[in-house]
């Protein structure tokens, strides 16, 4: 998810493993555990001369439950050597900085396994990339009574048996409304297949996930042979089925057998996706999981690059976010969330 509920979870974490022997401090460690997995954006960059590469790299081996484990005791004793000096010295010990690296490592990459962006959690011995699709990548009512619990928890002494009650309820609200949306994943997928078998609408396989920033309005990805099929369905729709269809063409413009690169492109997208040419050695790669900003003009994908020939291979341009596409998509997605009479 995005980086301000790892934070959240992580400082969490931190309380839980530590909060009662240092404090506030434990929140802020914990933070910095829950933030490192994201920094393979960073790590990919450095490794990789080619940006296709350094992008599938984020939520690789870094989001893993290996480096949890390796990373847990890595961090745990070089903070621990850190931490204990001075008056600090014999506050805590190696196996309390284990823990909270452990939690904080691995509740990452387990939180971002429920967003439709998925992560490999057996890398490297599997590129198997776990997605529930129940969660947006944002959810603000996910992360902001958790947050809100945890400042309030600041505010009283770590031995405060307080701290410990609003720590247990910001972790229960936001699993409370996880599991909410788990069942509300299960609820649409049954919404989206009875939709599809009373309009007759054949396909090969499809998928659903909530839009940004809520789980009331969904979105729906179908696959035929030549198109992929796109419906949305509100929570506050009056009706129990999927509406607004559009199609998009299935094309490709390039393809895996002149480019080894596009199959990795291809897994990364699990084949939703379309590239089009747009002119002298440009193409545009769209990420079909991700809705349009414009349903009338299939290139208006909220997650696409520009994808070009580099020396024989296949490269794309650094990922820059359209803020007008964006803005413009989340507007609608808005008046569409309202509901449909």
């Amino acid at each position: 998810m995005d980086s301000l509920t790892q934070i959240v979870l992580g400082a969490a974490c931190g309380e839980a493993a530590l909060g009662k022997k240092i404090g506030n401090k434990a929140l802020l460690f914990g933070s910095i555990g829950g933030t490192i997995p994201d920094l393979d954006v960073f790590v990919g960059s450095w490794l990789y001369g080619n940006e296709i590469d350094a992008m599938l790299f984020h939520r690789g081996f870094m989001h893993s439950i290996l480096f949890s484990i390796m990373g847990a005791f890595l961090f745990g004793l070089l903070f621990f050597k850190m931490y204990d000096s001075g008056k600090r010295k014999y506050t805590t010990n190696v196996k309390d900085w284990i823990w909270l690296f452990f939690l904080s490592l691995f509740t990452h990459p387990i939180l971002d396994a429920f967003t439709p962006y998925g992560t490999q959690l057996f890398a490297p011995f599997s590129n198997y990339r776990v997605a529930f699709n129940n969660i947006a990548v944002v959810d603000p009512i996910y992360t902001v009574p958790f947050l809100l619990c945890l400042i309030v928890m600041m505010f009283f002494k770590r031995n405060n048996p307080s701290r410990k009650l609003w720590l247990q309820l910001g972790l229960g609200i936001s699993s409370a409304y996880m599991l909410f949306t788990l069942g509300n994943k299960i609820y649409i997928d049954s919404v989206f297949k009875t939709s599809l078998k009373e309009e007759n609408i054949g396909y090969q396989r499809y998928f659903t996930q909530p839009t940004i920033f809520n789980n009331i309005l969904w979105y729906g990805v179908l696959e035929s042979e030549t198109t992929y099929r796109v419906g949305y369905y509100s929570l506050l729709d009056e009706g129990d089925r999927f509406s607004d269809w559009f199609e998009i063409p299935k094309v490709r413009d390039i393809s895996s057998e002149d480019f080894k690169r596009l199959n990795k492109l291809a897994w990364f997208s699990n084949d939703y996706f379309s590239i089009y040419r747009i002119g002298d050695n440009r193409y545009q790669y769209n990420d079909l999981r991700y809705p349009l900003s414009d349903k009338n003009n299939p290139n208006s994908s909220v997650f696409s690059f520009i994808l070009f020939h580099d020396d024989g291979a296949l490269n794309m341009k650094p990922f820059v976010r359209d803020d007008e596409n964006v803005s413009q998509a989340v507007k609608e997605l808005w008046e569409r969330m309202k509901g449909k009479k």
